[in-house]
């Protein structure tokens, strides 16, 4: 009977995480439908003036759209991570939407022209330079693990953007550890994402990177915490 009722509780507690996942993933992904469409509408041009008209867009509902949703989706994962439900009620995703809209929309236009620039410099270099292409694509790592961990310093610390952004670049180059797990966990399930099991995209992609970034980011919060008490 014990046995049983352990199958049941394992069960209702995987069941549990599932609808958490898939719920603030597919708020996520409704938020982000504008800039899913306008990417489905590049990926699929072959001419390059409707390129030029497509681009404007996106690069405004980057800081006006995604970055606020990816940071409310951030803001859940911190919640699961650090368990802040067993006491206090779950907060939803709307209200960390609102709450963190004007930070992410500051810290998304100074990201989204960090990412303009590189995807500039990619694209132009892979037409004239091999070997500037690979430098830029490294760059390009780089700035998509900086980009994330801002996600997890937006919405764990109360700071001014400039701090945040230095606390991010620290973050990012203090621990191999961290920039390694982040790196190749959220490669790994976008990779997935986008090329075996397209489908899982609004249902899982997202809340998954953000909860296992957050939870590397948490961990070496932790560590950071306790060396400082000694």
């Amino acid at each position: 009977m014990s046995q049983t009722s352990g199958i049941r509780g394992g069960l209702y507690a995987v069941s549990e995480w599932i609808a958490k996942f898939s719920l603030a993933n597919l708020q996520w992904a409704l938020f982000n439908l504008p800039v899913a469409l306008i990417l489905l509408s590049l990926l699929n041009s072959s001419d390059n003036k409707e390129l030029w008209y497509l681009l404007p867009p996106l690069v405004v509902l980057l800081p006006l759209v995604f970055f606020p949703a990816t940071t409310a989706l951030f803001a859940k994962a911190r919640e699961w991570v650090r368990k802040d439900h067993q006491e206090t009620p779950d907060r939803t995703y709307l209200s960390y939407y609102k709450e963190n809209y004007k930070a992410s929309l500051v810290t998304g236009i100074i990201l989204t022209t960090f990412w303009v620039l590189l995807a500039a410099d990619l694209y132009y270099f892979s037409r004239t330079n091999s070997l500037f292409m690979n430098v830029f694509f490294i760059l390009g790592i780089l700035l998509f693990v900086y980009t994330i961990n801002c996600f997890s310093v937006m919405v764990h610390f109360d700071m001014k953007v400039k701090s945040l952004l230095k606390q991010a670049l620290t973050t990012t180059f203090v621990s191999p550890v961290l920039f390694l797990t982040v790196a190749i966990s959220a490669g790994f399930i976008l990779a997935v994402s986008l090329y075996i099991f397209p489908l899982i995209l609004p249902i899982f992609t997202g809340s998954i990177i953000a909860f296992l970034s957050f939870s590397a980011f948490y961990r070496l919060y932790l560590k950071w915490n306790q060396k400082e008490e000694e």
